[in-house]
C-alpha cells in the first residue's frame, strides 16, 4: 500500500507538470497536428489546445492512458521489472494513470482560479473600498443618533387619590379562598 501511495502522489505531480507545460506551449501537439491532418483540417495558430490542455474528458483519458501504457511497455521490455505480470504492476499502472488524470484537473483548477483572481482583483479592491465607506457611513449614522438628546417624560401633574393597597393575602381572604 505504501508504494502505491507514493506512485499515486508522484502521478498527481506528473499530471500537474504535464498540464502546466502544455498550458505554456503546445508545440508537440501542433507538430503532430501538422503531420496527421491535411492543410484544411489543421488547427489555427492561436488555438491553445493540447493533448491535455483544454481537452474534454475522453481525449484526455485516451492520451494519458496511452502515454502511461507506452511508458509501462518500455519499462517492461528494457528493465527486469515486470509491470504486467502481477497484480501489483497492474495496480501501479492504474494508480499512475488515475493520478495523472487527477493532477491535470487539479492544475486546471489552479490555473483557472488564478486567472479569475487576476481578472477580478481590481473589482475586488473596489468592492472592499465601497464596503469600508458604507461602514464609515453607518458608524457616523449611529454616532449622530447618539447625539440626539431624549427629553425625560414629564410627570403626570393631575393628582389621583391614592387607593389603599391591600396585600395579596388580604385579597384572597376577602374572596374566601384562604
Amino acid at each position: 500500500m505504501g508504494i502505491e501511495l507514493v506512485i499515486f502522489i508522484s502521478a498527481i505531480l506528473f499530471g500537474i507538470f504535464l498540464y502546466w507545460r502544455e498550458s505554456n506551449s503546445n508545440a508537440v501537439y501542433r507538430f503532430l497536428n501538422k503531420i496527421v491532418n491535411s492543410k484544411e483540417l489543421q488547427m489555427s495558430k492561436d488555438n491553445p489546445k493540447g493533448f491535455v490542455y483544454r481537452q474534454s474528458l475522453l481525449p484526455r483519458i485516451i492520451f494519458i492512458v496511452s502515454l502511461v501504457l507506452v511508458a509501462a511497455l518500455v519499462v517492461e521490455f528494457l528493465t527486469p521489472i515486470a509491470v504486467f505480470s502481477s497484480y501489483y504492476g497492474i495496480s501501479a499502472f492504474a494508480s499512475f494513470a488515475l493520478g495523472t488524470l487527477i493532477g491535470t484537473y487539479l492544475a486546471n483548477f489552479v490555473i483557472k482560479t488564478t486567472e479569475v483572481v487576476e481578472e477580478k482583483s481590481d473589482s475586488i479592491g473596489d468592492m472592499v473600498d465601497e464596503a469600508v465607506e458604507k461602514g464609515k457611513d453607518f458608524i457616523e449614522d449611529l454616532k449622530s443618533k447618539d447625539d440626539v438628546v431624549v427629553e425625560p417624560a414629564k410627570e403626570n401633574t393631575t393628582s389621583q387619590p391614592e387607593v389603599e393597597k391591600t396585600s395579596a393575602r388580604d385579597r384572597l381572604k376577602d374572596k374566601g379562598l384562604m
